[in-house]
């Protein structure tokens, strides 16, 4: 297995230096240069008086230094990115003082030039080396930041993988037992249904046991999620019923592979089994002011919550989710009166082929 299998990002994808040329970054960087050149103006107050002049020539001195050192960065961020952690930090502490270094020297040869300063004076005075150290003081202090933030984050999906993977190799016993019998049972009376049957859960072990990182379309899971819900409606009959709700326009949309499965296990497990009378799962699907909308809706029986196993599986999809598309990801959970629904919700993707369909709705057994 190779190290992207296992779920561990190889150079060349590293995320360790962010993207500076986005409206956001350049935003933020704009941002806290001017309040370092406020915090630089300020401190100087202590040996003579607030100088408008000075924050002024020190805002345009540090915004220019920050902007071109993000738009150097920028430049080198994918070659960075394939750098070991080290080695990336200590280039980029020397692109930023490099960058400072120099416009240390031009801005004392243009201000020579000026004669904001006496010509007799070099321009390799003290400030240069002085902005130099600055520049090299903060670059470091935020170089560090974001070493250890990246440290963390490899931890932190290191152990969402181990999770993804308990959770994808856990096929409730029962749920295995009783299809077996039910097969058994199918063999002499009805050897085509019983055929269906083997078919549909070889395909359910076979994507348990593939890559945590798979992802497939949404058409894919739905497909996977009927297989499971006609196994479970040959155990519980017409006690069971599925409400399929899919547009057509969502079908193509990629998802984590099981990321409906085990809401449509729990619906069945937690929601229908405790019921003498059954009822209806519905699972509906959907794209709305730019979100993919997945939801899993079944009854919710009368007395204590059955929903308190869910939270293991809602969490591994949440944290599967926000891995893949970041913190706009949701997986709510909520009661409505005598229902229970799970909803699940991720941005678009942009390059996911759309289509105009009508949607397809309609109650029917699985």
């Amino acid at each position: 297995m190779t190290e992207q299998q296992q779920g561990v990002l190889l150079p060349e994808e590293r995320l360790f230096l962010p993207d500076l040329c986005s409206t956001r970054s350049v935003l933020v960087v704009v941002v806290v240069a001017e309040l370092l050149a406020v915090v630089l103006s300020l401190a100087a107050y202590y040996y003579e008086g607030f100088n408008f002049e000075r924050l002024a020539l020190s805002s345009l001195f540090i915004q220019w230094v920050a902007l071109t050192s993000a738009a150097l960065l920028c430049a080198l961020r994918n070659w960075l990115n394939r750098q070991s952690l080290s080695v990336a930090a200590v280039l980029v502490v020397a692109v930023v003082v490099l960058d400072t270094f120099i416009f240390s020297l031009l801005t004392r040869a243009v201000m020579q030039w000026a004669t904001l300063i006496s010509p007799v004076d070099s321009i390799w005075g003290r400030e240069v080396l002085i902005n130099a150290a600055i520049a090299a003081i903060i670059a470091g202090t935020v170089m560090r930041y974001l070493y250890v933030n990246e440290q963390l984050r490899e931890k932190g999906e290191a152990e969402l993988q181990a999770r993804i993977q308990a959770l994808q190799s856990r096929i409730r016993p029962h749920f295995l037992f009783n299809s077996m019998n039910i097969i058994a049972s199918l063999i002499a009376v009805d050897p085509d249904t019983a055929e269906q049957v083997v078919e549909d859960l070889s395909r359910l072990f076979r994507a348990s046991l593939k890559d945590s990182g798979n992802e497939v379309t949404v058409e894919e899971e739905i497909s996977l999620c009927q297989r499971y819900a006609r196994i479970e409606q040959l155990r519980m009959g017409e006690r069971l019923q599925l409400d399929w709700q899919v547009d057509e326009s969502v079908r193509a949309q990629t998802i984590p592979l099981l990321t409906l499965q085990p809401l449509l296990e729990n619906a069945i497990y937690h929601g229908i089994q405790p019921l003498a009378q059954g009822g209806v799962v519905t699972v509906a699907a959907t794209v709305k002011d730019g979100q993919v909308l997945l939801s899993v809706r079944n009854p919710r029986p009368s007395g204590e919550s059955p929903h308190r196993g869910n939270r293991m599986a809602l969490e591994n999809i949440r944290h599967r989710l926000q891995a893949l598309y970041g913190e706009e990801a949701r997986v709510d959970a909520r009661p409505l009166d005598d229902q229970y629904e799970v909803v699940v919700s991720y941005p678009l993707r942009k390059d996911a082929r759309q289509k105009n369909g009508v949607r397809v709705q309609g109650r029917q057994g699985a």
